[in-house]
């Protein structure tokens, strides 16, 4: 394989300054849509005592959990000494920062009281998982930084590897962590599983490395530099692992809950239920986000980047709507609060079959904004750092390409 060389992009045309300006509008709108929640309170959103999390919290999941997928493409080049991905190492790192910047941005300016954040930063409370993952994500940039560094600087590169370890089993970790803090609420039928800690982990992989396809063909053809066809076959045949990973430990979930007689009711409102959440469920996340890219990735369309491309944008529409599941169906989903006993509809929503929730503009436009935030760092940092290889054809980065 050839020496890479990696150069910043010009940045200079019509169509970057353009890019620019509409991830800039799209960011202030949703910085519009967090004033006017905060300026009004939390009355104006679709929020409530019961759905407490909403529309924001689905985005900024999703977007914390792809930036530890994100970086899975550095990963392989580095943990796991596959050559031909280590010239995507810088930018899937600057995509894997970036993406968790722009969830943790959505995530702080949705807790009603961004101040408070000081408090959460200083005070640490170790039974929490919130507290822990703080703790997480406060690493998770360290750590890549400094993966970075010894990646772009020569003089560290003996450092590259080790580096390299340490930031794939964070990741791994912070991903847990993730998963955990619905796996450890028990208050929640629709929560209270083990397995959705290792349900994160391989959800991250198919989000993460879905963005990251889509921001790399984007931006070899937008800059006109080369891209190999057969990259893009490996990244796209992983891509497709990776999605049918999720649906089979989705599968796995929903039938450990349906062999535990406590889990009936919950099962049944979303697979089966009257709600939104049966649709979404069938239609976005098992359909559009499950069989058609798959359907997609291994059959003849695959070798198109653009059927490629659509994929992997359904990829992440089907994995916003598994988050919109587990999160706003798992609240939406009434408590059981006396298990076993008659139930009786009160005041604080029990026993009620189901607690409808529909989210505003603002809170929808706050979520967003958390994609421009993080496409923004990213189009910025290719702009003013050597991310992106000024090649990735197949005869400068395939050690195996004849021709």
């Amino acid at each position: 394989m050839k020496k890479v060389n990696y150069l910043e992009i010009e940045g200079r045309s019509r169509g970057f300054l353009a890019l620019l300006g509409v991830l800039g509008v799209i960011v202030l709108a949703g910085l519009s849509g967090m004033y006017y929640m905060e300026h009004n309170g939390h009355y104006v959103t679709g929020m409530d005592n019961q759905i407490v999390w909403g529309m924001p919290h689905v985005f900024a999941v999703f977007l914390i959990v792809a930036a530890s997928g994100a970086l899975n493409v550095a990963s392989i080049g580095t943990v796991f000494g596959k050559a031909m991905y280590k010239p995507l190492g810088r930018l899937s790192s600057l995509l894997a920062i970036a993406l968790l910047a722009g969830g943790l941005m959505v995530l702080v300016l949705d807790l009603g009281r961004p101040d408070r954040l000081v408090i959460a930063m200083t005070y640490y409370n170790f039974k929490s998982i919130f507290a822990w993952n703080i703790i997480l994500y406060n690493g998770f940039f360290a750590i890549v930084i400094v993966y970075l560094w010894m990646m772009m600087q020569a003089s560290m590169n003996k450092y590259y590897r080790a580096a390299g370890f340490v930031a794939f089993f964070w990741r791994l970790i912070l991903t847990t962590g993730t998963g955990s803090i619905f796996g450890f609420l028990v208050a929640r039928q629709g929560y209270d599983a083990a397995i959705m800690a290792p349900m994160f982990i391989i959800m991250s992989f198919a989000f993460g490395l879905a963005i990251f396809l889509l921001v790399l063909m984007m931006g070899y053809r937008w800059t006109e530099r080369p891209l190999g066809d057969e990259m893009i076959r490996k990244l796209k045949n992983l891509l497709g692992v990776f999605v049918g990973a999720v649906m089979y430990f989705v599968l796995v979930y929903h039938l450990t809950n349906l062999y535990a007689t406590e889990h009936h009711g919950v099962e049944k409102f979303i697979l089966a239920g009257d709600s939104e959440h049966t649709p979404i469920f069938w239609f976005l996340q098992i359909l559009v986000g499950g069989v058609v890219p798959l359907v997609i990735l291994y059959s003849k369309l695959g070798a198109s980047r653009l059927w490629i491309g659509l994929a992997s944008v359904l990829v992440i529409l089907g994995g916003l709507a598994q988050m919109y599941v587990i999160i706003i169906g798992g609240q939406a989903y009434p408590l059981d609060i006396f298990p076993g006993m008659e139930i009786v509809n009160s005041s604080f929503a029990d026993g009620n079959s189901y607690h409808a929730y529909t989210p505003s503009m603002a809170e929808t436009l706050l979520g967003i904004s958390g994609f421009a935030v993080a496409l923004l760092i990213v189009t910025l940092g290719v702009r003013v750092l050597r991310f992106m290889p000024d090649s990735l054809a197949d005869k400068d980065v395939d050690p195996h390409h004849k021709g």
